[in-house]
């Protein structure tokens, strides 16, 4: 059995990686272990760079906290300036001792109250509890609620593990 380390308690998060891993790996048979890592970043990344940044950290954070494991995940969810606009991204970063794989999820934009408090100093997730008057974080999300659900935050992070495991389920390639 293999052991997956996710840096992170969040169980959308968990889930996504448990359900990928499986897809992407149905041979193998995997313990799945949420962990709190930090991402060394600001609690609400305002790039895609510091958004990439903070999964790697995640990922490298959680192999030097439990080096036993074979794979660790690192999830960020952040912000990047689009014109006037703000889009909500993520990065999935996973590595093994020897292999990483990165994949950016799906890309949208926050509607305009939503964008305005975040420029007040909220966080995303705060200022779509807000605007939306539900609690989304550990849920479908924002994704979902502007989606009714078609998109969810589990499905978006599904698919862009998925990607992420690319390089590994094609070793000869990478």
């Amino acid at each position: 059995m293999k052991t997956v380390i996710i840096a992170s308690k969040n169980p959308v998060k968990i889930e996504s990686v448990k359900i990928a891993f499986e897809k992407m790996f149905l041979q193998d048979k995997f313990e799945f272990i949420g962990e709190s890592i930090t991402s060394n970043v600001s609690d609400q990344p305002m790039s895609d760079e510091e958004t990439l940044q903070g999964a790697t950290n995640r990922a490298t954070n959680a192999q030097t906290q439990f080096p036993e494991a074979d794979f660790w995940v690192g999830l960020e969810g952040g912000l990047e300036k689009i014109g006037d606009d703000l889009g909500s991204l993520a990065w999935i970063v996973v590595k093994s001792k020897d292999k990483i794989g990165k994949a950016r999820a799906l890309t949208f934009l926050l509607p305009p109250k939503v964008t305005e408090l975040i420029k007040q100093g909220k966080e995303m997730s705060e200022a779509s509890n807000i605007v939306f008057g539900v609690n989304n974080s550990q849920h479908n999300g924002t994704i979902g609620t502007l989606t009714n659900d078609i998109v969810t935050r589990t499905t978006d992070y599904t698919e862009t593990v998925v990607l992420a495991l690319i390089p590994f389920k094609n070793p000869e390639l990478y």
